[in-house]
């Protein structure tokens, strides 16, 4: 069987009598559920919304990690080789996109459907002003410097003072690219709570660590030392943990940037100019409240504007409600019984709230199931953990829904090829590194990424 770009699948006919499952996204918790399944004999077919796998893995992380990256790749590499492991690139699923749930479902009859397509939504506190110009959400400015389509081919007006809303690794990656590729005058990190519920780790401040201006920091904590004392804090002890680093120096050299802090600080409200511009954050004060070993933030009522030109929010990120399941608390919805049989698998059962009942099939890992949920490491755990339980699904139910596997799949690319979308199979994707590869080292960089799916496809062709 061919695919529409003339490229040869290999043949299925062998392998007749297993279960047919389709995987939604390859990202790390798409591409180690796949192996989960291939290695249970089982047919898989990867159904992915970008040109090239990796997701998370591949435009999540920083872009400078190069080893990280690679280390990922190269594993990735051996499950998308295996011949039980079909991908399917560039390919949108949706309500309003290239194709929908039902439509893939009535076109491969699979046996099984995962969705790990991560946590594609946006994410927002709802405040007054978001969509003024100079306000972004974390996960856009990340796709944009990790040369995502279309994400980077869009222009990021970013100014000179920067307030990021969120206190966790993501707002440190973000304050990364801020401090050492755009170089503004100020960054400042607004948290709800107090430094002691930061949510980033030692290892990924120390890019930005000297950064950190140390006088203000000290203004800062001694702004708010009472309420830290309140609750137990040892403001002496936190100031050291957040200067542990200062004197580390990031592998992309000096930058004039400083990084502060704006602790015990709730945004309500973003303030625009008469050109519709950010010009202002308003911050209302908070208090500390401990409920045994939980610390959570109480309103004091009292208010501040923070002068910025630029907001960027990094408080995690939700699932796309527009992919046609139904939303639940962390991701979409999952079954809220327990699995008599199996407990904990209900977890990455689909549910359906309307009707009361599991969605027969249907399963969602990683991301999906629980949106901004840990790195690379916990999205794999997730998927092989959501595998298990459609391993276990998948016993109970006679074999056969891999027969006939190439016709469907020739079915749907038809579909697709009528409605004029472009799809790639994993050799096109490997073939695009390559390309890359080589242009990088005639550029003499280290990585090189096109920017945009027309200049990928025009390369392969």
């Amino acid at each position: 069987m061919k695919d529409m770009e003339g490229r040869t699948q290999p043949s299925t006919e062998h392998q007749s009598g297993g279960h047919l499952v389709v995987v939604i996204g390859a990202g790390p918790a798409g591409i180690y559920g796949a192996r989960r399944l291939a290695e249970a004999g089982h047919e898989v077919v990867i159904i992915n919304r970008d040109l090239r796998p990796g997701g998370l893995a591949e435009y999540g992380i920083y872009f400078n990690k190069h080893r990280m990256k690679e280390g990922i790749r190269q594993q990735f590499r051996k499950i998308l080789a295996d011949p039980r492991v079909h991908y399917l690139g560039h390919v949108r699923l949706g309500e309003r996109a290239d194709l929908t749930l039902t439509e893939l479902w009535t076109a491969l009859t699979p046996s099984a459907i995962v969705v790990t397509t991560g946590a594609q939504g946006t994410k927002s506190l709802g405040l007054p002003g978001e969509t003024a110009a100079g306000v972004y959400h974390a996960k856009d400015l990340v796709y944009h410097y990790n040369h995502l389509p279309p994400f980077s081919q869009q222009q990021f007006d970013i100014g000179q003072r920067v307030a990021i809303i969120g206190i966790g690794n993501v707002m440190v990656d973000i304050a990364h690219y801020l401090v050492h590729e755009k170089k503004v005058s100020e960054v400042i990190a607004v948290a709800r709570r107090g430094p002691k519920q930061r949510a980033y780790t030692d290892q990924e401040i120390k890019n930005v660590s000297h950064n950190i201006d140390r006088e203000d920091l000290q203004q800062e904590l001694e702004r708010i030392r009472p309420r830290l004392e309140a609750v137990d804090e040892d403001v002496a002890a936190i100031h050291q943990e957040l200067i542990h680093h200062w004197e580390v120096h990031a592998k992309e050299g000096d930058s004039p940037t400083r990084l502060e802090f704006r602790f015990l600080s709730q945004p309500t409200e973003i303030r625009h100019n008469a050109e519709g511009r950010v010009c202002a954050l308003r911050l209302e004060d908070t208090a500390l409240v401990r409920n045994g070993d939980n610390i959570s933030a109480k309103s004091l009522g009292t208010f501040t504007d923070l002068a910025v030109d630029t907001v960027v929010f990094a408080v995690g990120d939700s699932v796309d409600h527009g992919l046609g399941l139904p939303p639940g608390k962390a991701g979409y919805a999952v079954n809220p019984h327990p699995d008599p049989d199996h407990p904990g698998d209900e977890a990455y059962q689909v549910y359906d709230p309307q009707t009361g009942e599991r969605i027969k099939g249907m399963f969602v890992a990683g991301w999906s199931r629980q949106a901004s949920d840990g790195l690379v490491g916990k999205a794999k755990q997730d998927g092989e953990h959501g595998i298990q339980a459609v391993n276990r699904y998948l016993e109970k139910m006679p074999g056969g829904s891999a027969l006939e596997l190439e016709m469907k799949l020739a079915g749907l690319h038809a579909m697709l090829a009528s409605r004029h979308v472009r799809t790639a199979d994993y050799a096109a994707a490997k073939r695009l590194e390559e390309i890359e590869q080589q242009e990088a080292t005639q550029r003499g960089l280290e990585y090189y990424r096109f920017a945009s799916d027309e200049e990928m496809f025009a390369q392969l062709s």
